[in-house]
């Protein structure tokens, strides 16, 4: 008993200088070599668009609130749930005509698990090409661009999916005129 004891205190002493000390250096050194070293960090938290002359966010089921970040834990068959969702669907087609249900990706009517994504997919940013276009009286080509422009590709082509930052889609879009 003396001997599984002795090993236990030392394999704690072993893991607590390990993640205590050496991996959370380690981290922290790693984290100093990422561009932007959070001076945006508010690009990293979802916000709500929407107006008709900007590219909308992804719903929240938090109001983008990062201090209770949290998906809505109800099911998706759900009554409540699926109601809201109708009522994401009807407001989207609303102000998006010519557009139809079955062109409108899920995260536009959708909260992430978090509640604070800030990204949308790029299917659901070139659905909303031809709204802003006509907004905002611009070419849906240079829309188009500026959707390819800000999309971010996977973790070295293989890991995640294509995305893009809704925040920085709005800001290069304001800068265009």
């Amino acid at each position: 008993m003396k001997k599984n004891i002795a090993i236990g205190l030392r394999l704690t002493l072993v893991c607590t200088v390990f993640f205590c000390g050496i991996y959370t250096c380690a981290v922290w050194g790693i984290a100093q070599l990422v561009p932007g070293q959070s001076k945006n960090y508010y690009q990293n938290v979802g916000q709500a668009f929407t107006s008709d002359k900007y590219f909308w966010s992804r719903p929240s089921a938090v109001d983008y609130n990062a201090a209770g970040s949290g998906g809505s834990n109800k099911g998706p068959t759900n009554s409540e749930y699926l109601a809201l969702v109708q009522a994401r669907v009807d407001t989207f087609l609303v102000h998006n005509p010519g557009v139809k249900k079955s062109e409108i990706p899920s995260d536009l009517v959708t909260a992430s698990g978090s509640g604070i994504d800030p990204h949308i997919s790029v299917q659901a940013a070139e659905v909303q090409v031809k709204r802003i276009a006509r907004y905002r009286h611009l070419s849906e080509i240079a829309l188009e661009k500026l959707v390819k422009d800000n999309t971010e590709h996977p973790l070295l082509g293989l890991f995640g999916t294509e995305r893009i930052n809704v925040l920085k889609l709005n800001t290069a879009l304001d800068q265009l005129r």
